[in-house]
Formats: structure tokens, sequence, C-alpha cells
């Protein structure tokens, strides 16, 4: 095992066969306590979490995560980025999660607690996982995550499939994003780019536009996937499927239009317990948009993960 602060690249191979799959690992200089895997949203890469590892470091966690299929370093044609089977897309997001869960379970002692953090589509993510995979967790972290009825995933999900059979599941289409990642900006008063959405703070808006694996669109059959999956994740069979002693999480800005400015995060948060979850925190964060971890007062939102973490270890 590795004990001195340091980063370790691995991969993996994703569960559809064919692709691999980049991941990196963030080790404490200090003897660690627990692990935290890290699943990151759509658009984006696992780096960006690099602070908020490095934060989780400091306190004695190991620290991982990987690219999602059609993400980041798993993606070797930039062309290809925000590309996903219509089919089983959905399926690959999930399962590479496990896959990541494989990999640490290889270089750690298994009997250290194991949370699950998921961001925006990685929170839809790792409420798919739970549903079969949540045994032997110690709590998941639910965060920037909202609730869609699953009419209206199922709805997209049809154009979606027509779109991709017509024109391909690689092709973009404007439609698609605008009724998706599109929307968000739609819910803020003058937006200065159509990218405010995601925080207040300017300098992190300026560090995604420059970043070149960030602000992709999906394809057609990206879109298939996701809207499978918040289909899926939304339902109440979905949350009776869930561990009863799983503790669970739920963090978001008041103002994130993907849970409807925190409306469809108590949404969530309200199903579990009627599902009979025994462990269920609900935190809305006040001036704070989608990405409440690269908020300018974000040390809040680290510190009260890190207890929460803590009491359940």
């Amino acid at each position: 095992m590795i004990t001195k602060a340091s980063t370790e690249h691995v991969s993996f191979l994703s569960s559809e066969g064919t692709t691999s799959i980049n991941g990196v690992v963030w080790w404490p200089d200090k003897e660690p306590r627990a692990v935290v895997q890290l699943v990151h949203g759509m658009a984006e890469h696992i780096m960006r979490y690099e602070p908020f590892a490095r934060y989780l470091n400091d306190q004695g966690f190991v620290v991982c995560g990987h690219d999602h299929f059609g993400h980041g370093k798993s993606v070797t044609d930039p062309s290809k980025l925000g590309q996903l089977s219509a089919r089983y897309g959905h399926r690959t997001l999930v399962s590479n999660v496990g896959r990541m869960r494989d990999v640490m379970h290889d270089r750690m002692d298994a009997e250290l607690p194991y949370f699950l953090f998921g961001h925006s589509m990685g929170s839809f993510v790792v409420r798919s996982y739970i549903t079969s995979c949540g045994q032997g967790l110690a709590g998941c972290i639910i965060c920037g995550t909202g609730h869609i009825p699953p009419m209206t995933s199922k709805v997209a999900n049809t154009l979606a499939h027509a779109i991709a059979r017509v024109r391909g599941e690689g092709y973009v289409s404007k439609l698609l994003d605008n009724l998706s990642v599109g929307s968000y900006a739609k819910a803020l008063d003058h937006p200065k780019t159509p990218l405010d959405w995601l925080s207040y703070n300017r300098e992190n808006i300026d560090a995604y536009i420059a970043d070149n694996l960030c602000g992709f669109s999906f394809s057609a059959g990206g879109n298939a996937a996701l809207t499978a999956l918040t289909s899926d994740v939304c339902s109440r069979t979905s949350f009776a499927r869930i561990p009863k002693d799983l503790p669970l999480l739920f963090v978001a800005g008041d103002a994130d239009p993907v849970g409807a400015m925190g409306k469809g995060v108590r949404i969530a948060a309200r199903m579990a317990r009627e599902a009979g979850n025994v462990d269920v925190t609900c935190k809305i964060y006040e001036h704070m948009r989608h990405e409440i971890l690269n908020e300018t007062d974000h040390g809040v939102v680290f510190d009260d993960i890190a207890t929460w973490m803590e009491d359940r270890i």
C-alpha cells in the first residue's frame, strides 16, 4: 500500500470490452482511515476534483476516481468526447464504477470504510449503482442531483433513440442539447455566458471554458444513455432497491437548476426516506449554483462532507 502523498494513475478495461478507462488515486501522507471514490459529472473529467481530493487526503482519506467512458483521458480521439452507445451506454457508466471499486479493493485493506461520491450526472450514476451494489459501502454522497419525472425522461429517451437511428449515435443534435444542458442557462436571469449556471465563481467558469476536456455536447447516443439512466433512478422502484441502512447525504446549491433550485434534491431525499432508508441527510447551500465544490465558499462544503463521513466511519 502507498502511504506517502502521491498521485497514482491507473487504468482498467471498460465493461463494454474495448476501451481503456483512465483512473487516478490520490494517496494521503498518513495511514488511511477510509476510501472515497469520486464519480464526476457530464462533459468534464476527474482531474477537476483534485483540490477536493487533496483536502480529503489531509483528513486521512484515500481518494480515487476515473474518467467516464466518452470523457477525459478515457477518450483517445477528441471527436469521440460525449459519444456513448444508445443501447448500453447507461449500463457502461454504472458498471465502470464497480470496476474502479475493484481496482481499489486490489490495493486497499478490505476492512477500510468505503464511500462513494457522485456529482451531477455522476450522482445519477451512483444512484443507479447503489440499487444493486450498495452493500458494503459506508455511505454515499449525492451531489448536484435532481428529480426528473420518469415519464419526462422516457419521452426524451424515445426522441434520442429516434435521432440516433436516423442520424447515427454519434450525431450531435441541437434539439437534444437545448432540451438538456442548454435549458439550464434559461433558468437564470441575464446570464453573462451559457455556462453561468455552473457557479457564481467566475474563475471556475473561465477555467471550465478554457479546458478542452470540458463543455462538449453529448451525442444522440449519449443523450439516450443519460435519459435511460434518469428514467430509472428517479422512480420509486429504484429507491426501493437501495439498501435501507446505507447512509445517504444529498448536497446541492439553492440556485442549481439541475436540482430545480433545491426542490428536486429535496424530492429525491424524501423519496429515499419514504422507501425506508433510515439515514438520509439533505443539505442545500445558500448562494451556490451547480458546482458547489468549486464555489468561492467551497470550504464549507468540503468540511461538511468530511464531517458527515467521519461520523459514519
